[in-house]
């Protein structure tokens, strides 16, 4: 099990609110990104769930600002066979990525290892907690997952970054590229969001 000593550890942090900033910048070093995935990896191998829900909540969770909870496995595993196995995947509030898990678990049991191939499918995941983000982005690329994290306002379409998750190859256990896209015209109007002012 993945303790907050032993992610803050991995992480190279003393506070775990020193955390989502360290991941962040990890998460967009091509040579540092997989050395951590590795390291997680010789830790915690079961990629069907979210690793960090009790880390996050206990943590990083503002529950009291942004009435910040995460959804229970059971009700993300009930959800992910209700409306999972589609090419497409989409959702707002993504967290750190609970629920896309259960959806990306559940898309790769309905098809054969032999035919899967994570190009086929896209993951559009919207969040606004500047906390949630890296973990979100982490959920995503250590499992090959291709899509793009959008990190602000779901409602008012005003976004601060968004991120380009890839694995262009067949390999469904490659690791995904992270990827900061510009800030363009052609970006804003793609996905109807606008800038953030700060």
């Amino acid at each position: 099990m993945l303790t907050a000593k032993i992610v803050n550890n991995l992480l190279g942090v003393e506070d775990s609110y020193k955390a989502p900033e360290t991941l962040l910048k990890i998460m967009l070093d091509d040579e540092k990104r997989p050395e951590l995935f590795d390291k997680f990896l010789d830790i915690e191998t079961d990629v069907n769930h979210d690793w960090f829900v009790d880390y996050f909540q206990e943590e990083h969770a503002e529950r009291k600002r942004f009435n910040q909870d995460f959804t229970p496995r059971a009700v993300s595993k009930l959800l992910a066979q209700m409306v999972g196995g589609g090419k497409n995947y989409f959702e707002s509030a993504a967290g750190s990525g609970g629920l896309m898990i259960a959806a990306w678990n559940r898309t790769r049991k309905v098809t054969s290892i032999f035919e899967y191939d994570p190009r086929a499918y896209w993951y559009h995941l919207e969040e606004l907690s500047d906390r949630a983000v890296p973990f979100l982005i982490f959920n995503m690329a250590i499992r090959g997952i291709n899509g793009v994290v959008l990190h602000g306002d779901s409602l008012t379409r005003a976004f601060k970054n968004v991120y380009f998750i890839r694995n262009d190859t067949p390999d469904f256990l490659r690791y995904s590229e992270v990827h900061v896209m510009p800030k363009t015209d052609m970006l804003q109007k793609m996905f109807d969001i606008r800038e953030c002012v700060k």
